[in-house]
């Protein structure tokens, strides 16, 4: 089993508009799709489709909360999410013919030190069953920097596999405990490494340097549409897919990090994930759900998709 945490989840309601919107006025929605949010949900409801079980949990409260389970589960995701005061926050996306998207994200209910410390002393039995453990995004006010880091002793300890994409200072801590893959983009590998990067060559170089740093045993750098980059001990990896008029790429980054999940659970090679979750990746982008692809879709493109060593 695979278990993602979503500490900071969210009620995703995406509102279809008929007609731009103008300000000061009444506007009526077209339609409504609410979902369960939080980078580590997409990253549930891919793997799940991949075939794997999955679990999610994190940090949830009051009514919003058990509508986010429900959610959740209807995306056939096992939740155990740790329940607090306040109601899990919503984040609205108003989409019109105008404007395109625009998004409205509440800040959410803050977290007391105590429940933080009862959620970290009952992560083991939360995880308990689970061969891989990824830990996605930010967390809600009240919870310290060192969460992640926290978080992954835990699953080490247990001997389990753990998959960390976080930024900023949750990242930079979170490092301290060495998980076995983190995925850095360009903006925090030029925080960590004190850098700046400009083209292919300057990512290279800096997984190969991030590696040598922090002896994190696989480091991954997507590269959007020219698909991702794999640093690790058996050397580096760049996976091409093929090219393709995407239709939506939100959560894309999200998709990727499911299918790593689950490529460590089946024991996939380095070179072997990084084909496979390049392929789950830009299937995903070929569907106009978040978190959602079509099987059909990646086996066409797992064809396409080029791993060459660097």
């Amino acid at each position: 089993m695979i278990t993602t945490v979503t500490l900071n989840a969210s009620i995703d309601k995406a509102y279809v508009m008929e007609r731009a919107i103008e300000n000061g006025t009444v506007m009526r929605v077209k339609e409504v799709r609410n979902t369960a949010g939080g980078k580590g949900l997409n990253v549930a409801k891919v793997a799940g489709i991949c075939g794997a079980k999955v679990q999610a949990t994190g940090f949830a409260g009051g009514f919003n909360g058990k509508y986010l389970e429900d959610l959740a589960r209807k995306s056939r995701v096992l939740t155990r999410f740790f329940h607090v005061e306040g109601e899990t926050r919503s984040c609205i996306n108003i989409l019109d013919p105008k404007y395109g998207s625009t998004e409205y994200l509440e800040p959410g209910f803050s977290v007391k030190q105590e429940d933080v410390d009862r959620f970290v002393e009952e992560f083991s039995s939360i995880i308990e069953g689970s061969s891989v453990v990824t830990m996605s995004g930010s967390a809600p006010r009240g919870v310290p920097s060192d969460i992640y880091r926290r978080l992954i002793a835990v699953v080490k300890k247990a001997g389990r596999k753990v998959i960390l994409d976080t930024s900023g200072v949750y990242l930079s801590e979170g490092l301290a405990g060495c998980p076995d893959m983190i995925k850095p983009n360009e903006d925090e590998i030029e925080a960590l490494l004190g850098i700046r990067v400009s083209g292919c060559e300057d990512v290279l170089r800096s997984a190969r340097d991030l590696l040598k740093t922090y002896r994190i045993p696989w480091i991954v750098i997507s590269l959007g549409a020219d698909g991702a980059v794999l640093a690790c001990e058996d050397g580096v990896f760049h996976g091409k897919p093929p090219s393709l008029t995407p239709v939506n790429t939100v959560g894309c980054g999200d998709s990727m990090t499911g299918a790593f999940a689950v490529a460590m659970e089946r024991g996939m090679s380095a070179e072997e994930a990084l084909g496979y979750a390049v392929s789950v990746s830009a299937a995903s982008a070929m569907s106009p759900i978040t978190g959602d692809f079509d099987p059909a879709v990646y086996e066409k493109i797992r064809d396409e998709v080029i791993v060459e060593r660097c």
